[in-house]
Formats: C-alpha cells, sequence, structure tokens
C-alpha cells in the first residue's frame, strides 16, 4: 500500500519541461526515487504530463497539500496515480469525501473504522449501518473524511483489513451523483442501493482518465 501512496500524477506540463525540470521543481517537498515525463514517441516530444514517486507517503501529502503549483511558467495538475484498470472507475475517481465500506463483521465499531482509516487522513466521522426495525448491523458502513484526498488515498487499495476482518471500500455516491455521472443501475448488495450501485463508466475522469490510458507508466 505504501508505494501506491508515493506515485502522484502531473498534468499541464509546458511541453518543454524535462524529467530534471520535473525533478526540481517536485524535489522541494520531498525526496523523489522516480520522475518521468511521458514522451510521445512518433513526434518526439512531451504529452505534457508525467507521473513522480516520492520516498515516503508524507512527502507526497506535502506535495499534494501544497498546491497550486506552477511549473516553469504552467500551473499543473497534481493528483494521485491511479492503476490502469481504475482509470475509469468512479469508485476510486469520484470527487467526494465519502466513502462505503462493505463485508463489516458484527464485532466491529465505527470507533474502530474511525482508528484505521486515520492513517489515510483526518476523519470527520464514522458510522456502521443498522437496521432500523431490528436494530442489526447491516454489514456495511461509511467513513467521512475532511478532504478529497483523503478518501482517494483510502481507495486506492480496494480491500482492507480491521480488526481481522477483510472489508472492501469504493468511493461513496447518492443516487443523484450516480445519475449525475452517467452510472446509472442497480446497486450491488443488501443495502447499497444509493451507493456505489451499477457501472455505467461514464463521466469521471475526463482528461486524466486519458492520460493514464495512454501509457504504460502506472504502478
Amino acid at each position: 500500500m505504501t508505494a501506491k501512496l508515493c506515485k502522484l500524477f502531473v498534468g499541464g506540463l509546458n511541453v518543454e519541461t524535462t524529467e530534471d525540470g520535473l525533478r526540481k521543481y517536485f524535489e522541494q517537498y520531498g525526496s523523489l526515487t522516480d520522475c518521468v515525463v511521458v514522451m510521445n514517441p512518433q513526434l518526439g516530444r512531451s504529452r505534457c504530463f508525467g507521473f513522480i514517486t516520492y520516498s515516503k507517503p508524507e512527502e507526497a501529502d506535502t506535495a499534494m497539500a501544497s498546491k497550486p503549483h506552477v511549473v516553469e511558467g504552467n500551473n499543473v495538475e497534481l493528483k494521485r496515480a491511479i492503476a490502469r484498470e481504475d482509470a475509469n472507475n468512479p469508485d476510486v475517481l469520484a470527487n467526494v469525501k465519502k466513502i462505503f465500506v462493505g463485508g463489516v463483521k458484527d464485532h466491529i465499531e465505527a470507533d474502530n473504522l474511525t482508528e484505521y482509516f486515520s492513517q489515510f487522513g483526518v476523519v470527520e466521522k464514522a458510522e456502521i449501518i443498522s437496521d432500523k426495525q431490528t436494530g442489526r448491523k447491516r454489514g456495511f458502513g461509511f467513513v467521512y473524511f475532511e478532504d478529497t484526498d483523503s478518501a482517494t488515498k483510502a481507495v486506492l487499495n480496494k480491500f482492507h483489513t480491521i480488526e481481522g476482518n477483510k472489508v472492501e471500500v469504493k468511493k461513496a455516491q447518492t443516487k443523484q451523483e450516480m445519475s449525475a455521472s452517467g452510472r446509472g443501475g442497480r446497486g450491488r448488495g443488501r443495502g447499497m442501493q444509493s451507493y456505489g450501485g451499477g457501472r455505467g463508466g461514464g463521466g469521471y475522469g475526463g482528461g486524466y482518465g486519458n492520460f493514464l490510458n495512454q501509457t504504460k507508466f502506472f504502478r
């Protein structure tokens, strides 16, 4: 998981920016173990985006928290690097602060979720959903972060183990948000109708997803 938290995508680069220039700018936030400006092999010039990898997650966090970034005259876009298979996946890309946690066993409490997910950022609230009539836990919950980047960090790995319990995480979206993104569809699993429903794949990713689909530089 640590390696995934260290890698960042940089978009909107000046076409003249080299790997040395990119490295020089972002090394002010920490030590880089890798720095790549993606090239168009046919034209022999930059595609105006790249990837940087820090030696520690904390350094990547510092860079993310220091926006905006201007590299050689261009205001660049800095995001978490997303694996190829998730390049158009709203469960990862949705710009929300709330995540869904599924597969939660009865012994897991909201405090356990708060304690575990605090490693990714400030948790404002965590809740385990119970049946209104019986009071029995329904096997899922939600975690509300202070910012969207913390939520993205949490879902870079689909599965987590909390108190010996393997859970699945994804960005939480309402029916309205899913409709706006073109996902629609029916929810998967009990109690999930309003969040993380059917897969339409549309809407999210934009230029970021397109960048990722054009290059081999992924985690």
